[in-house]
């Protein structure tokens, strides 16, 4: 059984910057998924694509472009999110979810595996 699992996630105030890590295990390799990406998502609100890689592209949201970045390291098998100048409307549960198969790498539901998420809080 494949898993994700997020880490990193905190409370921090508006301006800074945390560092979020998706771990696979489980024959899950981030280097064979056909998609790897961030979503993220709070109450009330549809799940969204902060940022994935899939499809010959790198994708950010225009809300986060020139502020997060998007990164593996295929030999720990660890998918990254790096977040600066963080704002009030970044908080959110943050999810990595991994597509083994050809898919639409924008569409959460096109994701087979999903981590817990991670809490992150931004104050002001």
């Amino acid at each position: 059984q494949v898993r994700l699992v997020e880490s990193g996630g905190s409370s921090v105030q508006a301006g800074g910057s945390l560092r979020l890590s998706c771990a696979a295990s489980g024959y899950g390799y981030f280097v064979s998924a056909y998609c790897v990406g961030w979503f993220r998502q709070v109450p009330g609100k549809e799940r969204e694509a902060v940022t994935y890689i899939g499809n010959s592209r790198t994708y950010y949201h225009d809300s986060v472009k020139g502020r997060f970045t998007i990164s593996q390291d295929n030999a720990e098998n660890t998918l990254y999110l790096q977040m600066s100048s963080l704002k009030p409307e970044d908080t959110a549960m943050y999810y990595c979810a991994a597509a083994w198969r050809p898919a639409t790498c924008s569409n959460p539901g096109r994701y087979d595996t999903w981590g817990q998420g991670t809490q992150v809080t931004v104050s002001s």
